[in-house]
C-alpha cells in the first residue's frame, strides 16, 4: 500500500505574479480566496508534498506577542499577511517540522468557508485551526483544515493568560488554539493549548466547564482534572 506523501512546504500568494512563480516552483494551489468578501487582494494558500521531512504543526499569529514563542522555538514564518489589502487583523501562518511523540505528519490541507463545508470535514484524521483567516476583516469565516497521517487524540489541555509560557509549551509539544477565548470581553488574552497522541488509551474522554463553585466542586468530586486558569480572567465575570 502506497503511503500518503507529506506536506513539506507552505507558501502564500498575494498577487498574480506570486501565483505564477509558486506554480513554477511546483506548489499546489488551494483555490479558495482567503480574502473572500473583504474587498482585499486575492490571497491563496499553496503547498508542496514529498516523502519527508513533514510539517507536523501549523500555527497562526495576529499580534506581536503571539509570534515571540514561535520565533524562539524555530517555527518557520510565511511572511505574507493573510488579510493583505483589508482592515482585518494582520495574520501570519507559521509551520514546524517536529519529531516528538506529539508530532504527526500533515498529509493534506483544505480550507472551509461556511458551516456546511465545516461539517463535512468533521471526521477522523482531520482537525481545524481555531483562527478565522478573515479575522476582523468582515468577510466569510475561513478556516484551515489539516489531515494527519494517523488518527490522533487530545491527551493534555492547558491554558495561558500571557505569552511568558509560550516557548516552553511549544517545546513540550503543545499546539496553541489561535483565538483568544476572551475576545472582546475586556480581559486578558486567554489561549487554550493541547497536546495530541496516537494512543487512544491516553485520550481525554470527557471535557466539562465549571461556571460557579457548585459545579467546580462537583467535577472535582468526579475526579476531573482542572485547568488551573480562570478563563474569564480580567473580565469581572464569574470564574470559568
Amino acid at each position: 500500500m502506497k503511503m500518503p506523501q507529506h506536506i513539506t512546504d507552505i507558501d502564500i500568494s498575494v498577487n498574480h505574479a506570486e501565483e505564477k512563480q509558486l506554480r513554477k516552483l511546483g506548489f499546489t494551489q488551494i483555490h479558495v480566496d482567503l480574502n473572500s468578501d473583504t474587498g482585499g487582494n486575492p490571497v491563496y494558500l499553496w503547498y508542496k508534498t514529498s516523502d519527508c521531512p513533514a510539517i507536523t504543526r501549523i500555527q497562526f499569529s495576529f499580534t506581536d506577542e503571539m509570534r515571540e514563542g514561535l520565533v524562539t522555538e524555530g517555527y518557520h514564518k510565511v511572511d505574507k499577511n493573510l488579510n493583505n489589502g483589508n482592515s482585518g487583523s494582520a495574520i501570519y501562518l507559521w509551520f514546524f517540522k517536529g519529531c516528538t511523540d506529539y508530532d504527526v505528519p500533515v498529509v493534506e490541507l483544505d480550507v472551509s468557508t461556511d458551516a456546511q463545508s465545516d461539517a463535512m470535514k468533521v471526521q477522523p484524521l482531520w482537525e481545524r485551526s481555531a483562527c478565522d483567516l478573515n479575522r476582523r476583516a468582515g468577510g466569510k469565516w475561513i478556516y484551515l483544515w489539516m489531515k494527519r497521517e494517523r488518527q490522533t487524540y487530545i491527551s493534555d489541555i492547558t491554558a495561558t493568560a500571557n505569552t511568558s509560557l509560550d516557548s516552553s509549551l511549544f517545546r513540550q509539544g503543545y499546539t496553541r488554539m489561535d483565538e483568544d477565548t476572551n475576545r472582546d470581553a475586556g480581559g486578558a488574552f486567554i489561549f487554550l493549548w493541547y497536546r495530541r497522541t496516537t494512543d487512544s488509551q491516553k485520550a481525554v474522554r470527557d471535557l466539562q466547564v465549571s461556571t460557579d463553585g457548585e459545579s467546580e466542586e462537583s467535577f472535582q468530586n468526579q475526579n476531573y482534572q482542572q485547568v488551573e486558569l480562570d478563563l474569564n480572567q480580567g473580565t469581572k465575570g464569574s470564574p470559568v
